[in-house]
């Protein structure tokens, strides 16, 4: 006799009313598996009051809710331990409990080409919600490994499925069906279930030939792998996987890097690479404006026509992101000078993904200039998809054709037109035009005959 479909079943006391929001969603009628979601409410939330209805938060949609849905309309491949399908190829490096990490591919349970699943550059055009479905499709198997001592079976198949430049059909056998946890906590992105993984058979690998000849060189340093990499051609979120399996480096130093890491480390390397280049060019001669705009962030990058300096301020919303706050607009931001900085940017990733974008707009058009790119996060931004957002939306406004201004003030008075929030206070947020603005240059003391 068939068993009665059972309803997904929610573990958590605080918030009851998801229940029946789940129970009540017409993609939950036919499951015939108990799934257990848990859910982890910061202290204080607002979630209890607003049961995904009040918008008590400033989003504009409940990002909770948006990833129910999606677990819910991803569901098929969740109730088993056994898990087969072509992986983008994607792995995941996590970073709790270093130097002992959790590592293990992510792979769907589905055949065919599925390489737009973890692949960023591609995702300009999409909606958050397809970008969340693409998160989720991904099954997380996981096995522990020291970053220092990455061996055995389960990571030599992880480490081939990573450097592959196709999908890699993946068979995974899993200690237990899936477990999906849902986080109300804006420093974690989406990210599909996961569980402990026993066996890991993968099909026949394609090895990108430039990736290939970084692996076996034990003799080349892993930035100048990177380095050599970019210059190839090979795609940026390509390189990150591969260094976060520790595929690159002199033999005796190389380890895992937890992704999160290994995405900032290729940003930053790069960019330093192409900054110290861009440093020699010639300075630009009047003012360019450039923007974008992605899943509601506006960027404007203002370049003005001086020696390298290069600056990102951000204005997150109330109830953004990073800004779960239902009063104030918060502004943050960080810079360098000339000299380039060395410590690490207070405002994270972002810093680096963006810089990234900007030199190497730089060193396409022969030029350096004093950068500052201005950022509002508005409502719409639900949730945190990655620090990708940053690189490819300032990319996709480099792009573009600039509008170009021969003075400051002309070109500061449009893009005060172009922001919500008043200019004024984003002239005093920024040190670089502060310092463009006082610096006397030398030309100034020159008498023109």
């Amino acid at each position: 006799m068939r068993k009665k479909p059972r309803i997904v079943k929610v573990v958590s006391k605080k918030l009851p009313w998801l229940e029946h929001i789940i129970e009540s969603s017409k993609v939950a009628k036919d499951l015939n598996y108990e799934k257990q979601l848990l859910f982890h409410v910061p202290k204080g939330s607002l979630c209890v009051a607003c049961k995904g209805s009040k918008m008590l938060c400033g989003k504009r949609r409940c990002p909770l809710l948006s990833q129910i849905y999606a677990y819910l309309r991803n569901r098929y491949g969740y109730d088993k331990e056994h898990v087969e399908g072509d992986s983008p190829p994607s792995v995941f490096i996590g970073r709790i409990g270093y130097p002992y990490v959790y590592a293990g591919p992510l792979v769907p349970p589905l055949r065919g080409n599925t390489s737009i699943y973890d692949f960023p550059e591609k995702w300009l055009n999409l909606s958050i919600d397809k970008i969340v479905d693409y998160r989720f499709k991904l099954v997380r198997g996981k096995f522990k490994v020291h970053v220092k001592k990455f061996e055995g079976p389960l990571m030599d198949a992880t480490m081939e499925l990573a450097l592959s430049e196709s999908p890699v059909y993946a068979d995974m056998l899993l200690k237990r069906k899936p477990f999906r946890s849902f986080i109300l906590d804006d420093d974690v992105q989406p990210i599909g279930p996961s569980a402990p993984i026993t066996l890991l058979d993968i099909g026949n690998p394609k090895w990108d030939k430039h990736v290939q000849k970084a692996y076996y060189d034990d003799d080349l340093k892993a930035s100048e792998a990177v380095i050599e990499l970019y210059r190839k051609g090979v795609p940026v979120s390509r390189i990150q996987k591969c260094l976060s399996v520790g595929a690159f480096g002199i033999k005796q130093l190389r380890r895992l890097v937890p992704t999160r890491w290994s995405i900032t480390a290729v940003d930053s390397i790069i960019s330093q690479e192409l900054m110290s280049n861009v440093k020699r060019l010639e300075p630009i001669n009047e003012y360019r404006v450039y923007e974008a705009n992605f899943l509601d962030n506006s960027f404007i990058v203002l370049m003005m026509p001086d020696g390298w300096r290069y600056e990102l301020i951000e204005a997150w919303y109330p109830g953004t992101t990073w800004n779960p706050s239902n009063r104030n607009i918060i502004m943050l931001g960080d810079w360098e000078p000339y000299t380039g900085r060395t410590t690490y940017a207070s405002i994270g990733g972002c810093y680096y993904a963006a810089r990234l974008a900007v030199t190497e707009h730089l060193s396409k058009i022969g030029r350096q200039a004093s950068v500052v790119i201005f950022r509002e996060a508005r409502p719409g931004y639900i949730m945190p998809v990655g620090v990708w957002v940053v690189r490819e939306t300032v990319r996709k406004a480099l792009r573009e054709k600039p509008l170009k201004f021969d003075a400051f003030k002309d070109a500061i008075t449009y893009i005060a037109k172009r922001l919500r929030i008043d200019i004024s206070y984003w002239i005093n947020e920024s040190k670089v035009i502060r310092e463009h603005l006082k610096q006397r240059k030398l030309t100034e003391y020159i008498k023109h005959e």
